[in-house]
């Protein structure tokens, strides 16, 4: 052998027997062990004249001398000229090592088998850290699977859901199965896919790296939840999106404790607001029935008496009208009288009705209507009383000397009313929630505007009912409101403008017979007193085996009669009348504080005629009683 090729072998040889990092050695072709470099000796612990000449198989578990792996080993790599493995080995001391294991078969020229080089190198630490990472990953799928309380899942860059928890199928009612795939907008109701929710919340994550936020989301079975969501955008080193993380949780029930909390602080509020209500009218009219008790009050005085009795009176029987139309509409117990309508009719009502309160308070009023009609179908009372709401509103929230202007247009096919005042004006956090019941401003100790906070939600709720929209609309404290009715404009022409009726007072009655019946002594007392001075002979029951008495004895042309009546109720004695050979042409009339639908249905099936609610107006009673048709009896 020539001198260089020499050299490199040597050298090759000391390049092996130097290595540390691996064990190289070879074997015969039974295996036994023919070299070993220093690699060897640090990862296996034997020293050369140790192991050579013993059999590799010194170096396995015993589990795996026991299945034959070693001569599986150099069988595989006999065949197919190398083989590679993963597996644990032994060293001297007993103790276990991962190795990477490559064997290769050596063979000469004549392809005749002379042995096989054998590289193991000890990965112990990366299978720890690999093993370490596996059980960190096992134990973090566990938890993430476990979670109950949680919706915790994960989504493609695209939104697809690519995982699912245990607290996902709870709170969200899909399995796995059923969700996987699907985009995470399903979730979401139906207004917030309108306006690009689900999309907003991505693109904000993958801006900002994380998006939080709080609203209404959609189970399975379409129920509603209030939720907590927080989705993390996930970038691999490369800044490249690889999908988000999305963690949920239902905040139902804390939504509602809290709208609850909401909702007793505003009855508080309101309970508050109607004791002064209530109180401020009572006052005056304490100080006017004192007046009138008093003995030589001059006619001025008790005319002045009689004004503020019957101005507070009025009062209190709008604040309970108020409450008493929003209980109905609450619970669908309305019924709109419809017809076709002109606008300017409405508004002529109602400014009629709120020019008091508008010249009480020195305001200045502008009132814009077209010439030609603008046609709506609807109740004109309810429709005036929305518009008396919004200007009384105006009215109360300007400071003395305001200006007030009232509109009405036609724009696209919608009649338009606008109120516009000069007064304080609606701060951004109120504007939102300015229809919602008992909702007010700020207020000074006095309460000098006045009513329950239920006037534009009545409006609101009436003007739904019609059809149309409300809203309202201000730039801030101090810089007034204005309010925007749209409804829709009919093709029905109006018929012109109905006379106006002619007041009661100067229709020729007649005296007539009347009974009232009534439990409360007071009222039944001052109704008869009232019912003579006009120039009836009037009589009063203070309950159902009275009236009874009193109709035969007295044959009423009139019976005003109250329904919650102790004993025997109202409508059993309106029965009980009509049985009466005296009560059958008589005319009954429910004067009562019940004014649903359906009391006013029973009263009918009952025998009445017509069905009035506490507090009557006078004007209407007396009108009532004029066009009575006069009853035959032999007196």
């Amino acid at each position: 052998m020539s001198k260089e090729p020499q050299q490199n072998a040597d050298l090759f040889r000391l390049m092996v027997e130097r290595v540390k990092d691996y064990a190289i050695f070879l074997l015969d072709p039974e295996g036994r062990v023919a070299s070993w470099n220093q690699g060897a000796e640090l990862i296996k612990g034997y020293r050369a004249d140790e192991i050579l000449g013993r059999h590799f198989s010194t170096f396995y578990p015993a589990e795996a001398v026991a299945r034959g792996w070693p001569d599986y080993e150099l069988q595989v790599a006999r065949a197919e000229g190398r083989f590679e493995d993963e597996g644990w080995r032994v060293r001297k001391d007993g103790s276990l090592f991962w190795a990477n294991v490559v064997i290769t078969a050596l063979r000469d020229e004549e392809g005749v088998l002379r042995g096989f080089a054998k590289v193991t190198r000890d990965l112990t630490d990366r299978r720890r850290q690999e093993e370490l990472l596996r059980e960190s990953e096992e134990r973090f799928r566990l938890l993430m699977e476990s979670v109950k309380d949680y919706a915790i899942f994960m989504l493609d860059p695209e939104g697809r859901v690519t995982s699912w928890n245990h607290g996902a199928e709870l709170i969200k009612g899909y399995t796995a199965k059923e969700i996987l795939g699907q985009h995470f907008s399903v979730f979401y109701p139906a207004d917030a896919l309108a306006r690009g929710w689900p999309e907003h919340e991505l693109q904000m994550a993958r801006a900002e790296g994380q998006f939080e936020d709080e609203g209404w989301r959609v189970r399975k079975d379409g129920s509603l939840f209030w939720a907590n969501v927080v989705i993390t955008a996930l970038f691999d080193r490369e800044r490249r999106l690889r999908g988000f993380a999305k963690i949920t949780r239902d905040l139902t029930e804390r939504k509602r404790i809290e709208a609850l909390e909401e909702a007793d602080l505003r009855r508080n509020e309101f309970l508050a607001m109607l004791s002064h209500e209530l109180r401020n009218p009572l006052a005056p009219i304490k100080n006017a029935l004192s007046v009138m008790r008093l003995s030589g009050v001059s006619e001025p005085s008790l005319d002045w008496a009689r004004t503020v009795v019957e101005r507070q009176v009025s009062h209190l029987t709008r604040l309970v009208d108020d409450l008493l139309d929003v209980s109905r509409i609450a619970v669908g117990k309305i019924t709109l009288q419809r017809k076709p309508l002109d606008l300017s009719q409405v508004v002529t009502a109602a400014v009629e009705a709120s020019r008091p309160l508008i010249d009480s308070r020195g305001h200045w009023l502008t009132v814009v209507v077209p010439q030609e009609p603008v046609p709506v179908e609807g109740d004109l009372t309810r429709l005036a009383q929305t518009l008396m709401n919004l200007l009384n509103n105006a009215a109360k929230y300007t400071p003395s000397g305001g200006e007030i202007r009232l509109s009405v247009e036609k724009e696209e096919g919608m009649a338009v009313i606008r109120v516009r005042d000069t007064g304080v004006g609606i701060t951004a956090d109120l504007l939102p929630k300015i229809f919602e019941l008992f909702t007010q401003g700020e207020r000074a100790l006095d309460r000098s505007e006045g009513g329950l906070g239920i006037g534009l939600t009545l409006a609101q709720r009436l003007v739904k009912l019609h059809g149309g929209s409300i809203e309202a609309l201000s730039e801030g404290p101090d810089r007034g409101s204005e309010f925007v009715i749209r409804l829709p404009l009919t093709a029905v022409p109006v018929s012109s403008s109905a006379a106006s009726r002619k007041p009661a007072e100067d229709r020729p009655a007649g005296s007539r017979r009347v009974l009232v019946v009534d439990d409360n002594g007071d009222a039944a007392e001052s109704l008869e007193t009232l019912l003579q001075l006009w120039g009836h002979q009037a009589r009063s029951a203070l309950d159902g085996k009275e009236a009874l008495i009193q109709v035969a004895a007295f044959e009423p042309e009139i019976i005003l009669l109250d329904i919650g009546l102790p004993g025997m109720d109202g409508y059993e004695v309106a029965r009980q009348i009509r049985a009466l050979p005296a009560g059958r042409s008589s005319l009954i009339v429910a004067v009562t504080g019940y004014g649903r639908s359906s009391d006013r249905l029973q009263s009918q099936e009952a025998g009445f005629d017509h069905h009035l609610v506490k507090p009557v107006q006078p004007e209407v009673l007396q009108e009532l009683i004029a066009s009575a048709k006069p009853a035959h009896s032999g007196r």
